[in-house]
């Protein structure tokens, strides 16, 4: 017998007058049934897969022929709960249509027990909102190190807010007008965002590759990527400017436990990515027995990935240990390593023409070297670096700003979902009429 005391589910405030509190099951059921991949060959559904939505929710269109496994039949005019944690938004709304539709296992399917008796639109609302998710999440259950999943019945026997028809019909009118309304200005900010790192990686790119002085003489570069540099700078091999070292960890299989959790930071690809400029932190290391397998690089150094994310760069701001999939490329006394970094990052493109692609994109590390770069003398080469630090601060702030302003903006989303759903905010005809105005 199944002892488990569940939490109670906690709306912040009673119900208002006329609402009622039933559990999910007395609203819904799943009628859902299987339908096997053979079943799905060559035909053109509307597949609802875990990972195929998008922020704001398109389901993905895909041939059955290249659907894996078997799926449950949709009838449409229903919902969508997703059993595992990962995936947010967590419920989705199948709208009614003539198309065929399947959906992933790893969702439950709402259908209502009568057509017309639940606002679905609301419910999708009320079932996705961020309290609801805090409650639900009490009952997961580890399926991987980063899956959790829900049991259905925690889902059916949950008691939840459920206002008159007519209510729950105007509340979602409300919320689909307001979340648009939050959900373009998230997208526009957004947009932002990546228009200024585009300009940023603009600048760098002049400035690595043609300098700082509008008003120097140019002459012809003599390279296929870049049709003129500074008449004084100097065009060579990159191996004539650094020296390049590939990273270490020759034991296989790399994830043997027996090599990890000691004293020797170890830094991976992902590390590159997440750093801003230099690498600071790090989430492995190696013992004794891992070192011997490895390689220590010393602080300074430039690293690079040449798998994965392949051509992103960043500067160790300590010792370490990388595996081959990273390059280590230290400069020699001609070169100053600010400016190395930007040059890499401006010849990422040009980088990426010479990566062969096998299971993933590799980028040998010996053509690396051989590639022409422009060179100017040392001295200049750290004012283009200063320069560009104070460029990168000044659209790192920007940046800064806009994500705020997109973090208040869903804040307010998941704040105004929830005051709406549970009858704290309560929603007039005037209200919809006003929202809809301004949308």
């Amino acid at each position: 017998m199944n002892t488990t005391v569940r939490p109670a589910l906690d709306w912040s405030n009673a119900p208002p007058e006329g609402w009622l509190q039933p559990r999910v099951k007395e609203l819904f059921h799943d009628d859902s049934a299987n339908i096997s991949v053979e079943s799905l060959a060559d035909l053109e559904v509307d597949h609802y897969s875990i990972p195929a939505f998008d922020e704001f929710g398109a389901p993905a269109r895909e041939l059955g022929a290249s659907i894996a496994s078997n799926k449950t039949l949709l009838r449409g005019a229903e919902l969508l709960f997703s059993k595992l944690n990962s995936h947010k938004p967590r419920v989705w709304l199948v709208p009614e249509d003539e198309a065929l539709k399947v959906a992933s296992t790893e969702f439950i399917v709402l259908r209502e027990w009568h057509v017309g008796t639940v606002n679905l639109p609301f419910a999708r609302y009320l079932l996705g909102s961020a309290i609801f998710a805090d409650y639900i999440s009490c009952f997961q259950t580890s399926v991987t190190n980063s899956h959790k999943r829900i049991n259905p019945e925690d889902l059916w026997n949950t008691r939840v807010p459920y206002p008159p028809l007519r209510e729950q019909q105007r509340i979602a009118e409300f919320l689909d007008a307001s979340c648009a309304a939050i959900d373009a200005a998230v997208r526009a900010k957004r947009r932002q965002i990546e228009t200024q790192k585009a300009i940023l990686a603009s600048i760098v790119q002049h400035a690595a590759t043609e300098g700082i002085n509008p008003n120097v003489a140019m002459r012809p570069s003599g390279l296929d990527w870049l049709p003129r540099v500074p008449d004084h700078w100097k065009v060579q091999q990159v191996k004539r400017r650094c020296e390049l070292l590939r990273g270490k960890f020759s034991h296989r299989p790399r994830n043997d436990p027996a090599f990890y959790d000691g004293d020797y930071p170890f830094v991976q690809t992902g590390d590159i990515t997440a750093a801003d400029k230099y690498i600071r932190s790090y989430s492995q290391t190696l013992n004794e027995l891992g070192l011997s397998v490895s390689k220590m690089f010393p602080r300074g150094t430039l690293v690079m990935s040449i798998a994965a994310n392949v051509g992103d760069v960043a500067i160790l701001d300590f010792e370490a240990c990388f595996p081959d999939s990273m390059v280590g490329l230290v400069p020699n006394h001609h070169t100053h390593l600010d400016y190395l970094y930007y040059l890499m990052r401006a010849m990422k493109g040009i980088l990426l023409r010479s990566a062969v692609l096998t299971t993933q994109l590799n980028l040998n590390y010996v053509r690396i070297g051989t590639n022409f770069a422009p060179f100017p003398p040392k001295a200049e080469q750290q004012a283009i670096a200063e320069y560009l630090d104070a460029k990168t601060v000044e659209v790192r702030s920007v940046v800064a700003v806009l994500l705020r302003q997109i973090e208040t903006l869903v804040d307010y989303r998941k704040s105004l979902i929830h005051e709406c759903v549970t009858g704290q905010r309560r929603i007039s005809d005037e209200d919809l009429n006003r929202v809809k105005a301004h949308g």
